[in-house]
C-alpha cells in the first residue's frame, strides 16, 4: 500500500509530510536525496534524525527528499546535488533494498553523476565492514565522491546513534547549501 500525502503541519514551511516518517519532501532550490532502508523503529529513528539535521541546516534553501530505496528512481539521483545512503547490515552486506536501488540506478546514472557528493550511514549489528566495502565498491564504480567517512552505528542499538545521524544530515545539507558540493 502506497503512503498517502498528509497535510502540512503548522510551522513546517512547505514540508509535505508523508504518513511513513522516513519520507519527507521540502520544495525549495537545491536537493539532498536521502535513500534509506528502514525496516525497524530504530532505523526509522536514524533516518528521521538525518532528515531533522538536514532540515535544521538548510531548511530554506535545500530540498530534502528522503525515501525508501525501492521508491528511488534514477531521476531522483540525477536531480540530486548530494546523496545520503542509509542501510542495515544484512549478512555482512548492504540491505537488499539498497542493492536493488543500485541495480536499477547504476547504468542510467553512470555517465551523469560523476563526482556526486555522498555520505553513508550503516546500522550494523556486527562491525559493518562488509557492508561498507560493498557500498564503496559500487559508488567507486559510479565515481561518486565521499564527503566524509561512513558513519557505522555498531553493536546493540544506542540512543547516541541518533545525534550522530542528525549531525550527518546537518553536515550534508550545510555543504550543499554553501556550494561546497
Amino acid at each position: 500500500m502506497k503512503p498517502s500525502l498528509a497535510p502540512p503541519r503548522p510551522g513546517d514551511r512547505g514540508l509535505k509530510c508523508i504518513e511513513r516518517p522516513e519520507r519527507y519532501v521540502i520544495m525549495t532550490a537545491k536537493r539532498l536525496l536521502i535513500v534509506a532502508h528502514v525496516p525497524s523503529p530504530n532505523t526509522v529513528a536514524l533516518c528521521d534524525a538525518v532528515v531533522r539535521g538536514a532540515r535544521g541546516a538548510g531548511a530554506d534553501t535545500v530540498d530534502i527528499l528522503a525515501q525508501s530505496p525501492f521508491d528511488t528512481q534514477p531521476e531522483h539521483v540525477l536531480n540530486a546535488g548530494a546523496v545520503v545512503l542509509g542501510t542495515t547490515e544484512n549478512l555482512g552486506y548492504m540491505s537488499g533494498a539498497l542493492k536493488d536501488f543500485f541495480d536499477r540506478c547504476y547504468y542510467p546514472c553512470l555517465d551523469h553523476t560523476q563526482g556526486l557528493a555522498y555520505a553513508l550511514y550503516i546500522r550494523a549489528g556486527q562491525d559493518g565492514t562488509g557492508t561498507r566495502r560493498g557500498v564503496e565498491t559500487i559508488v567507486t564504480g559510479l565515481r561518486w565522491r565521499a564527503v566524509q567517512d561512513p558513519l557505522i552505528c555498531r553493536g546493540e542499538y544506542r540512543d547516541e546513534f541518533v545525534p550522530q545521524c542528525e549531525e550527518l544530515g546537518m553536515y550534508m545539507a550545510a555543504g550543499l547549501d554553501a556550494g561546497i558540493f
